[in-house]
């Protein structure tokens, strides 16, 4: 029996990894070592062909991206549309051979159950049953050439054909984490781009942290790197993920940072990029780190920011790890030196020292239940670092963001929410304006009257956060379900 990882399942059925994840917790769709048999696909999503297919002008951008840039012979290759036409030709006529050969397969499966019947006859029956069989096999034969139908299963390798020459899957061990990488871009840009922590420093090729082993596959170096392999490393299939793409499926033994304890303490002197007004008493900070020294860090956990003229304060990121040099905060207006320096204001180019990362505030990324993040105030800033995170992960079924703030801006984020609502059909929002959490406790019980199957993080100041956690337990939410997080008032 064929078998897919659940990566390569949800892009060949057409759905996001958390619907089929959804799917598989219903019981609709076995598993066997987290992967699903092609069989159980189809039958759950019968509609898989290549006709139809979004993945297809997605594919178009990708190629598209992934052009060659040198002169003379690559320069020659057809544009990504005429390669596209090419593929989806190529791809209709695979369809044809695979469902020619499985019907055939299927033919000789009947002729040998047909002269083994054959053998077994009488010696008196045997002329008259050979005679018939040669008439069925005619039959059956001059079927099989006039048939044009296709069967499914051919389809959905056809299509996997197809998708794998635009996008190869990385399969990590020992964790088994699996993701994409499409065009040319690294192994290690896409592993960000996933939302998984591989090993890494400068991301130029010059300290080798993201040294990974090839286990399986082909790779392809797309940059020189400076750090230098030992012919011992070579000749064992060691590679640097920053300086090379996947030129097929590969497996690839690399370390990973699976807990905060994995992560380095980092000292990073960053700049100020941008300084966007929220409101009178609030701006957003957009941080960038040098390309040689990204900061590493989980969803959810804070840094130190420290100013040229000494100030600082310690500030939950509200951005994904998968832009991890573009870091954004959001700093309110206080009587402490570091908010008087940024309200001063404080201008593109200003040095800011990056120390972290803190905190114990992550995703459960293992967990594939619906999410619940409740906001209170300032608390959006690291709920909406955790909620961008888990969409760029995809395992959670659903998320449900509640944000309570009593600020004079209000929801300054809400554009931001709408926009997810928009895009995704298992996110929600629900912005509030009470300031009590039995209010909002109250909401979100009548939202999802069965608490216990659900996950919770809350962020906010102590003193709400700490009553909301108190009826969560009350109504039988287990400790190991509730993250929390206590942001400054």
């Amino acid at each position: 029996m064929d078998y897919l990882s659940l990566s390569r399942a949800a892009r060949l059925a057409g759905v996001t990894r958390a619907e089929l994840q959804r799917r598989i917790r219903r019981g609709e769709i076995a598993t066997f070592e987290g992967s699903v048999a092609v069989s159980d696909l189809l039958r759950a999503f019968p509609a898989v062909s290549l006709t139809d297919d979004a993945a297809l002008e997605r594919v178009e951008r990708i190629k598209s991206d992934a052009l060659p840039k040198t002169e003379g012979h690559d320069a020659a290759l057809p544009s990504p549309q005429v390669l596209v036409a090419r593929l989806r030709a190529m791809s209709k006529t695979l369809v044809e051979r695979m469902s020619a050969l499985s019907a055939a397969e299927d033919l000789l499966d009947q002729v040998g159950e047909r002269l083994k019947a054959l053998a077994d006859a009488p010696p008196d029956h045997i002329g008259g049953q050979a005679c018939e069989t040669r008439d069925w096999f005619l039959d059956a034969r001059t079927a099989l050439i006039g048939s044009a139908v296709t069967d499914e299963r051919a389809q959905l390798f056809a299509k996997d054909t197809f998708l794998r020459i635009m996008a190869a899957n990385v399969k990590l061990i020992p964790s088994g984490h699996d993701y994409f990488v499409e065009g040319n871009e690294s192994i290690l840009d896409a592993s960000v781009r996933a939302g998984i922590n591989l090993n890494y420093g400068c991301a130029s090729g010059n300290c080798g942290a993201c040294k990974g082993r090839l286990i399986s596959g082909e790779t392809r170096r797309i940059r020189e790197h400076d750090y230098v392999l030992s012919e011992r490393e070579k000749a064992m299939g060691y590679l640097l993920t920053c300086s090379h793409t996947a030129v097929t499926d590969v497996v690839i033994e690399a370390a990973e940072a699976l807990c905060v304890n994995d992560l380095p303490h980092q000292e990073i002197r960053a700049s100020l990029r941008k300084l966007e007004q929220i409101s009178e008493n609030l701006v957003a900070l957009n941080v960038q780190t040098p390309r040689t020294q990204t900061l590493r860090f989980m969803s959810g956990q804070r840094v130190r920011l420290t100013l040229e003229d000494g100030a600082s304060r310690e500030l939950p990121i509200a951005s994904c790890p998968c832009n991890a040099r573009n870091l954004w905060f959001y700093v309110r207006r206080g009587t402490d030196t570091f908010s008087e320096a940024v309200f001063k204001p404080l201008h593109p180019g200003h040095l800011i020292a990056v120390e972290g990362p803190y905190g114990r505030f992550v995703l459960t990324e293992d967990a594939p239940e619906p999410a619940v993040f409740i906001a209170f105030g300032d608390g959006i800033a690291p709920a909406k670092s955790l909620i961008e995170h888990a969409i760029s992960i995809d395992v959670i079924e659903s998320f449900h963001l509640y944000w309570d703030t009593q600020y004079p801006e209000g929801h300054h984020q809400g554009r931001w929410g709408r926009a997810l609502t928009d895009a995704l059909d298992n996110f929600q929002l629900t912005p509030l304006m009470s300031g009590r959490a039995e209010d909002v406790f109250a909401v979100i019980r009548a939202d999802h009257p069965d608490l216990r199957g659900l996950r919770f993080y809350l962020a906010g100041p102590e003193a709400p956060i700490g009553r909301l956690a108190d009826l969560l337990r009350s109504e039988g939410v287990a400790d190991d379900r509730i993250a929390c997080e206590i942001t400054e008032t």
